[in-house]
């Protein structure tokens, strides 16, 4: 299998470098790939941003927001495998961690409880120490059964920063116990990741005499077994005496061209190898590494290339890509484990990431809705303006700027005359009002103005309960819910309130078509003079795809739906 680790400077620009997340993973042809520096935040962890198809993905994100660093670091592991369920390959994890200090939570969905007690060996710092530890996302454990992967990006510390440089040290110390807690336990353990240490001078470009006498530096090689440690530091072990080979560069364009660089991303092997039995001089890294080395070819610059400028005006343009390379290691006589599931901590379980991909298809289903009303309207001639005459006049104007409740007029059996309303007619402050009035004694009404008015806002912020009362017309284009079926013959007895009230669609109804009744005859819900059902269903069909087309071109879709 294949490891590699690299520091993407800004997981957003490297999937915009590559096309996709799957072409940037694929790019690397590994089982494992861990990602420093993603500068994502938990509420940016979008499907396009941390899922793939093929692999099981484990972030780790900032969660201060102390000197501005929310979104500033964060890890990710991502594990290329055949199956997330019932799979027995060694690259998907057998259990995952967010930090390495035991008080975050172990999964989605899972908290800690408030008497947890740290990792083991942790006991003597407070809980306080290990969250500010762990709170900037710096670290991804995944277990293997084989061995324990820590996926650790290190702090960056300046010489003259007295608070980062405290911090520096006791994430280290931290981090130290909880190994060698692990290799008590008889563990073997890979770390690997962007440590922001390079241990000896053969690892800078311009290493200075005391170099080496950095306490992180120090307090690195003293981790090596040949300083009496328990890691090995593999890339040095395959290539001792390599120099200016480099994983890191400053972030003028000139550095990498010069190889002006450090070699800060490692990979650290400790504990014995899988074989059975003690052999003496065996180790995980003689049995099972089989080769570590830089993949230079990630290089912003390449060797007899132009260098690929945003800004071609000068040197000083900013290169596309990380200012890191990869670096990876191939393992060998790595035997298949026991069947086991993908942890809980795997982005397929955070509802940042699934319950963005639910809204994602409710919208679409709305959409397809939306379609297959304006297919309908298409075939349908009916005019969305109706224009109503009463009293003589023809007014035409669409219904949405009638605020007349019709459905007040059935419930008080309103009809009217030429003359005005008959004695059933509508009723508002115990009034009775010709028709021609109705309209502008309303409007005089400031209190039931203001009542519609809220009403009105209501009905128009209740989007999904609107949606969800869709009427079918892939089918019968007549059919739709018996609520529009009332409001349908509150709008046809309004239309026919007069005697001589005629309705004209696009010039398709006869303008002097009367009610079967006489003049002067009451309009009532039950009444057997009202219109034939088939006149009702026109109508209450014209205004509902008026409605329709309102709500299709009042409220605007996303850039990918236009």
């Amino acid at each position: 299998m294949k490891i590699v680790t690299y520091n993407v400077n800004g997981l957003r620009p490297r999937i915009s470098q590559f096309g996709s997340l799957r072409k940037l993973l694929d790019a690397f042809d590994a089982d494992i790939i861990c990602f420093q520096e993603t500068k994502l935040s938990r509420q940016e962890l979008r499907a396009d941003l941390v899922q793939a198809e093929g692999y099981e993905t484990f972030f780790s994100c900032t969660r201060t927001s102390d000197k501005g660093r929310t979104g500033y670091s964060g890890v990710a592991t991502f594990c290329h495998v055949k199956s997330a369920f019932s799979s027995d390959e060694v690259a998907l994890p057998v259990s995952a961690e967010e930090g390495f200090t035991g008080v975050l939570s172990s999964g989605f969905g899972s908290r800690k409880s408030e008497d947890s007690s740290p990792a083991d060996g942790l006991e003597d710092f407070t809980t306080d120490e290990l969250l500010k530890i762990d709170g900037e996302g710096r670290c991804i454990i995944t277990d293997h059964k084989h061995f324990v992967l820590f996926n650790v990006y290190g702090p960056r510390a300046e010489c003259d920063d007295k608070e980062r440089i405290q911090f520096k040290l006791k994430f280290f110390s931290i981090l130290q116990k909880r190994w060698e807690s692990l290799l008590t336990q008889g563990r073997r353990v890979l770390v690997v990741g962007d440590l922001n240490i390079a241990p000896s001078a053969i690892d800078c470009c311009d290493a200075a005499p005391d170099f080496e006498k950095n306490e992180f530096r120090t307090w690195f090689r003293s981790l090596l077994v040949r300083n009496g440690g328990h890691f090995f530091d593999v890339f040095r072990e395959k290539h001792p005496e390599r120099r200016e080979a480099y994983t890191c560069w400053p972030t003028n364009s000139g550095a990498e061209e010069f190889n002006f660089g450090t070699r800060i991303d490692h990979i650290l092997s400790a504990g014995p190898c899988l074989h059975i039995g003690e052999n003496p001089g065996h180790s995980f890294v003689n049995c099972h590494v089989k080769e570590c080395d830089i993949l230079t070819q990630f290089k912003r610059w390449k060797p007899g290339s132009t260098p690929r400028h945003k800004d071609m005006k000068g040197r000083n343009g900013k290169l596309e890509g990380s200012d890191h390379v990869p670096v990876y290691m191939s393992l060998v006589e790595i035997p298949n484990i026991q069947q086991h599931n993908t942890p809980s901590l795997s982005t397929r379980y955070c509802p940042q990431v699934y319950g963005c991909q639910q809204t994602l298809v409710s919208i679409f289903a709305r959409r397809q809705a939306a379609e297959g009303i304006s297919v309908s309207e298409r075939s349908s001639s009916i005019s969305d303006d109706i224009i109503v005459e009463k009293c003589g006049q023809l007014i035409k104007r669409p219904l949405s700027a009638c605020s007349l409740s019709s459905t007040d007029l059935i419930h008080q059996g309103a009809s009217c005359t030429p003359d005005g309303c008959s004695e059933g007619s509508y009723k508002e402050s115990s009034s009775e009002l010709p028709c021609s009035e109705i309209s502008r004694t309303k409007s005089s009404s400031p209190v039931a103005s203001k009542k519609k008015a809220r009403q009105s806002q209501l009905s128009q912020l209740s989007l999904k309960s609107f949606f969800q009362k869709t009427v079918g017309v892939s089918g019968d284009s007549t059919s739709f819910s018996s609520t529009d079926k009332e409001l349908t013959k509150a709008n046809i007895s309004t239309l026919y309130c007069e005697s001589n009230g005629t309705i004209k669609e696009g010039g398709e109804h006869d303008a002097a078509k009367k009610w079967p009744s006489e003049q002067g005859t009451s309009v009532r819900e039950n009444d057997t003079s009202q219109p034939s059902e088939k006149e009702k269903n026109n109508v209450a069909l014209a205004e509902w795809q008026r409605i329709q087309q309102l709500m299709q071109t009042s409220i605007p879709l996303c850039k990918g739906h236009k």
